[in-house]
């Protein structure tokens, strides 16, 4: 009688029975800073779910206050005190994560030898450059990307209304749209040009923080600069009741005229006197007809944000090219 002989099943290789995993240098990358990666991951999804867990807050009390049509006096009691100190941990953001990841990206390799050691490997320096910028780079898009959305729609609700924080401070405008993106990436990678050129860890880091606060100071200054401004005008004098522009809602003026009759502006302190008569009496010397008003519309918001992040994508893009440049020849 014949037997049979059973032929057992192709056994699975082991990388098919783990599933996928990252391979080669793309391994070794996440291997070395997985640290600093799931650091920043599970501060986001913990960021998220306090963001997720305030707005319902905000949402309750909306709810009953009538939303979407408010009562009247419904801002009396609304508290956006924590809008407020999470905007700050976020806007911290950018610095912390250029100074524990973009520094030591590069700088930590060529203080310990490990760059000389890759270097002696078939991978070349461009694309072990490459690999460490861009997964760094990956990690933090992603990141700031899901808080910049959460923060969005926490105040949604708020936009356009008299009350909690407006479109033009630094709550807002710093932690919605491309802005923390752009900001994050451009520190990062500021960092990391940094340690590749200063070549020691903790030095690196310290630069990296005074560049980060300077990057942020920059920032909150020229921010309101990147909108077309606007000109709002009265001819009723100076004194009036009536003779103050009536602007739209949530703008955010930048200076105030006097208005001459000639169509010019001048200043004003420049009929700031010490009675109601030189007052008056300077007003007719000068020939002032009215006010002047310059101002941003929150409308212009979503167009200043794209245009500041475009710079800042732009000088990001340009540091990175220098870090690639420079790494091909003289990193080892």
């Amino acid at each position: 009688m014949s037997t049979m002989t059973s032929v057992p099943a192709p056994a699975r290789s082991d990388r098919s029975a783990r599933g996928l995993r990252l391979g080669g240098m793309n391994w070794l990358i996440w291997r070395q800073h997985r640290a600093a990666f799931w650091t920043l991951l599970a501060a986001t999804a913990g960021a998220v779910l306090l963001i997720a867990y305030e707005r319902s807050q905000l949402m309750s009390y909306l709810d009953l206050q009538g939303w979407p049509h408010l009562k009247d006096g419904w801002e009396q009691h609304l508290d956006t005190s924590a809008m407020d100190r999470i905007s700050l941990g976020l806007g911290l953001a950018p610095v912390v994560i250029g100074v524990f990841l973009g520094a030591p990206l590069l700088a930590n390799d060529l203080e310990t030898g490990t760059a000389k050691l890759v270097n002696t490997q078939s991978t070349s320096r461009v694309r072990w450059l490459v690999t460490k910028l861009g997964m760094a780079v990956a990690v933090v898009v992603l990141c700031s990307t899901v808080v910049s959305v959460a923060f969005g729609w926490w105040w949604a609700p708020l936009k356009g209304l008299t009350a909690g924080p407006s479109w033009d401070t630094a709550t807002v405008f710093d932690n919605t749209g491309p802005v923390p993106v752009a900001l994050t990436l451009f520190t990062v990678v500021g960092g990391v040009a940094i340690g590749m050129l200063l070549r020691r860890t903790l030095m690196s880091m310290v630069v990296t923080f005074g560049f980060g606060v300077a990057t942020q100071i920059a920032w909150a200054y020229k921010r309101m600069s990147l909108g077309h401004l606007q000109v709002a005008t009265t001819h009723n004098g100076v004194l009036a009741d009536n003779s103050f522009p009536v602007l739209p809602n949530s703008t955010h003026v930048i200076d105030q005229f006097y208005l001459t009759s000639s169509g010019s502006y001048i200043g004003y302190g420049n009929c700031h006197e010490a009675t109601a008569s030189a007052t008056n009496a300077c007003l007719d010397q000068k020939h002032v007809v009215g006010w002047a008003v310059t101002y941003l519309n929150q409308s212009q918001m979503s167009g200043m944000q794209w245009l500041g992040a475009a710079i800042l994508f732009a000088l990001t893009a340009a540091i990175a090219a220098f870090v690639l440049l420079w790494g091909r020849k003289r990193l080892v």
